[in-house]
Order: structure tokens, then sequence, then C-alpha cells
């Protein structure tokens, strides 16, 4: 078993990397769009100080539709898009625009969530003080969300983790091609053991970096 876990080392550190790449995309594709998406949700919802049902009802349309289709169907939907942006339609690259587009949506719905848990009376008062939009959402609605953010982000990084190993099953990489190509096709039991521990601790890592880093922010 020792020497079976050597050989399998630097397949292990290469799929490990692999879906390191594919979440950490996916992530900061989560953070660029799906930040801002979540803001713009929230700040032109019906009361709030940039109301737009338009923009609202457009936005809200957008990321009902993304989320509502599997991201197994995803992936494979994408598969045109992906070829003409990166001209190949397999590896962790590949994947982490399927992984992206599936994380923009659903990191958008948990900030808008986070967004309403604020007194609107703070709102009010600042609005009633002559602060414009921007000043609103840079002071005020951001700062107060913080640790929503982070929690928000860390589910949706676990989540990532889950479809990067459904990218796998289709030629995306990482832990979850190693656990379909050496575990699944050849039977070998160890290699599929050692894949899900992996995938165990990659999560508990996640979660606990996560909840640590909110409590940092709750508390500053």
């Amino acid at each position: 078993m020792t020497e079976q876990l050597v050989q399998l080392w630097p397949e292990l550190n290469k799929s490990f990397l692999e879906t390191l790449i594919m979440v950490g995309l996916g992530l900061l594709a989560a953070l660029i769009a799906g930040l801002p998406l979540g803001i713009l949700l929230f700040v032109t919802d019906r009361g709030l100080f940039l109301e737009n049902r338009w923009i609202k009802g457009i936005c809200g349309l957008i990321v009902n539709l993304t989320r509502s289709i599997p991201f197994i169907i995803l992936l494979v939907f994408l598969f045109p898009f992906t070829n003409y942006l990166l001209g190949t339609t397999t590896g962790p690259y590949a994947a982490a625009v399927a992984l992206s587009v599936a994380a923009i949506p659903f990191y958008a719905r948990i900030v808008e969530s986070a967004a309403r848990d604020i007194d609107h009376g703070v709102i009010e008062a600042a609005i009633s003080c002559g602060a414009s939009p921007w000043l609103i959402i840079k002071d005020i609605v951001l700062p107060e969300i913080k640790p929503g953010l982070i929690s928000g982000l860390t589910i949706t990084a676990i989540s990532l983790v889950g479809y990067s190993a459904m990218a796998g099953a289709i030629g995306g990489g990482g832990i979850g091609d190693l656990a379909i190509r050496y575990g699944y096709y050849r039977y070998d039991n160890f290699i599929m053991f050692t894949t899900v521990i992996l995938l165990i601790v990659l999560v508990q890592a996640i979660q606990y970096l996560g909840d640590f880093l909110a409590k940092y922010v709750k508390k500053a």
C-alpha cells in the first residue's frame, strides 16, 4: 500500500493542483462578477435607493436561469464557447470556464441575501444626509456584510470543489478525473479511498479558513 501511494504521488500532486486551479479561478470570477451582481440585485430592489424593476428583473432572470441548469449539463452546453475561448474543452482551465459561469450567479444570490439583513434605517439615514449611492455601497453596505461575504465565499468554494470533481469525469482534470480514471475504471479501491480523503481534507481546510476569517472580520 505504501509503495502504491509512492507511485501515485506525482499524479496526486498534479490532480490536487488542477483542482486548486479550477476552484481558484471560479472563486476569482465569483468575486469579480458575482459580488457586484449581488450588490446590483440588492440596490435595485423595491424600496431601495437605486430601485429599478427592469434591471432587477433582467439580472434576476439571468441568475435564476443559470442556477437552474445542472452543472454537468452546463459544462457540456458551454463546450463550444470554451473551445472558442481556449481552443480546447479539456483540462482544468477549460473546466474553470464552466465553474466560473456557475459560481457567479451562485455567489451573487448569497451577496444579495447577506445585504438584505442590513438595517434599512441606516441606509435611509445616509440618504437623508445626502450620501451618494456609491458612498452608501462603499461605506455602509460592503462593511456591514463583510462576514456574510466571506461565509458565502466559503460556501461557494466548497460547492466548486464538488463541481470540479464532476468536471473531472469528462476531461476536466483534477482529483475527480483521478478518481474516475484509476479508482473507477481500474477498480482500484485504494485510489478511490485516497481521492475521497483528499477531497474531505480540502473541504475541511476551506471551511476552517472561511470560519476563521469570518469571525476575525466580525470582531474587527
